[in-house]
């Protein structure tokens, strides 16, 4: 029999994890001396604290190794556990691939972040301008269009307004774009204002502060990230026009964030 002082030296267990552990009746003492309230371990149970201690530091829950010690299938909780594991790691190495690119990016003029967009309804609209500056322009009579078609018709909260281009090659005029925008639900459609759901997706982001005429770049830097720390890019990019024309006098204050939809 050992006391509690013993047991926490050969257990490797301190005494303030011992108490808990009572407390969570995870690993009840062999007795307690009504007296004194000295607790005594038999020394079977450092067998018992070994096997806590090994499911602690797995990261297991409290809750999750009183559910397996009362019988529960280890296996589907390991199980659990590895996949919750996998998804951290998959998130540790998000970080330091965007911490070594900043390290080695003397200049940082663009920083790279990754994002879950969640699943939404949108309206959108697929036209064909003479120029991309012409699409400015249109956007506020798309979404006018829209409400006159819906009234009461609610944008999402936060808003979130894109544009992804449909050719297959980079064009300076006759340029086909698609405007999305989300709203809280479907609505009646015409000949320009259709509604669709798209479906949750992970991008990596970053922003352009400046002329469009100077985007490319932004681009460029974007698919070598992606690249370099092997993301598959999946779907159309897509352009969010927070600052610009209609609210700022400069065209160095206009900015724009790119999603580039990633596997």
């Amino acid at each position: 029999m050992l006391r509690i002082g013993e047991f926490s030296k050969l257990s490797h267990l301190t005494i303030k994890a011992l108490r808990f552990y009572e407390r969570e009746g995870l690993l009840i003492p062999e007795n307690v001396d009504e007296w004194t309230g000295y607790r005594i371990y038999d020394t079977s149970q450092l067998k018992d604290a070994a096997i806590i201690k090994s499911y602690r530091q797995l990261g297991l829950s409290i809750d999750e190794i009183k559910a397996i010690l009362n019988g529960a299938d280890k296996k589907i909780i390991l199980a659990s556990k590895a996949e919750v594991l996998k998804t951290q790691k998959e998130d540790i190495d998000v970080r330091l691939s965007i911490i070594n690119h900043i390290l080695e990016d003397e200049e940082m003029k663009y920083q790279v972040t990754v994002k879950e967009i969640p699943a939404a309804i949108v309206y959108y609209t697929e036209v064909k301008v003479k120029k991309f500056s012409d699409m400015m322009s249109i956007i506020p009579e798309l979404g006018a269009e829209c409400m006159e078609l819906n009234p009461g018709m609610k944008c999402t909260n936060p808003p979130y307004e894109f544009c992804e281009y449909l050719d297959e090659e980079h064009r300076e005029e006759d340029i086909t774009i698609r405007h999305n925008e989300t709203v809280e639900k479907f609505g009646k459609e015409s000949e320009r204002i259709k509604f669709r759901e798209i479906p949750a997706v992970k991008v990596l982001s970053i922003f352009h502060k400046g002329s469009y005429d100077e985007i490319g770049e932004a681009y460029a830097y974007i698919m070598k990230y992606a690249e370099e720390n092997g993301y598959k890019v999946n779907g159309l990019s897509r352009e969010c026009y927070i600052d610009g024309i209609w609210n700022k006098d400069s065209v160095d204050e206009w900015l724009t964030e790119i999603q580039l939809p990633i596997e």
